[in-house]
């Protein structure tokens, strides 16, 4: 493993690491409203965080240029009161993964909130527990299966995220080339062998963290 490919993996990891930090705490918040509360508009919200789950990478990779970047309706301000840009650095591979991952958490801590059952919810409240008590005391706990399964799934996602990153980060060497960006480069330079050594690597990185997630629910559920 020579240098390069030790910081494309390691960026990776790093990338996808603090994009499912975020992606846990937004994408439950989210998905304990969407299953526990009525309000106007819920399911064109649930499209709305959806989206990125069916587009194309680059699309969404546009999209988060014209919000964040420099001329951008927040990367404006963002700029305008910093002087920094978060286009072309890993914050933006950070940000990548984490729009492009959201979905997946959101969906299947959804679905798991919702199968929890409403007795035992109604009971906490009975018993003079408050919904945030009650939330945190047993819808959460009994729904940890799929936010954990969520929580996997969005990880092997941010880690092999490739067109939004691309877009909004771009492919600098040494700074923004994550695993997926350098086989890319790799390819197209004709480098085979080390581009097929990357993806032998990416690929038992990804199956190996499925694994271990897996020998962890089975031990804890």
């Amino acid at each position: 493993m020579d240098s390069s490919t030790f910081f494309s993996m390691k960026l990776s990891l790093q990338v996808a690491a603090v994009a499912t930090i975020f992606v846990i705490i937004v994408g439950v918040t989210v998905a304990y409203l969407l299953a526990r509360k009525r309000f106007f508009g819920k399911e064109a919200l649930d499209v709305l965080f959806t989206l990125p789950l069916v587009l194309p990478p680059t699309v969404t990779g546009y999209y988060l240029i014209i919000a964040f970047g420099r001329n951008g309706f927040i990367g404006r301000h963002i700029y305008e009161l910093t002087g920094w840009s978060i286009m072309f650095t890993w914050y933006a591979a950070v940000l990548a993964s984490f729009v492009v991952a959201l979905p997946l958490m959101i969906k299947t801590a959804r679905a798991a909130i919702e199968a929890v059952d409403r007795n035992l919810i109604n009971a906490s409240y009975t018993l003079g527990h408050s919904e945030f008590e009650t939330a945190t005391k047993v819808v959460l706990p009994l729904a940890k299966r799929g936010i954990v399964a969520g929580a996997v799934l969005s990880f092997a996602r941010a880690l092999g995220e490739f067109g939004a990153t691309l877009m909004l980060a771009g492919n600098i060497p040494g700074k923004t080339d994550t695993m997926p960006l350098a086989i890319y480069s790799l390819a197209g330079s004709g480098d085979w062998a080390q581009a097929s050594g990357m993806v032998i690597l990416l690929t038992l990185m990804a199956g190996l963290f499925l694994y271990m997630a897996n020998r962890y629910s089975r031990r804890v559920f």
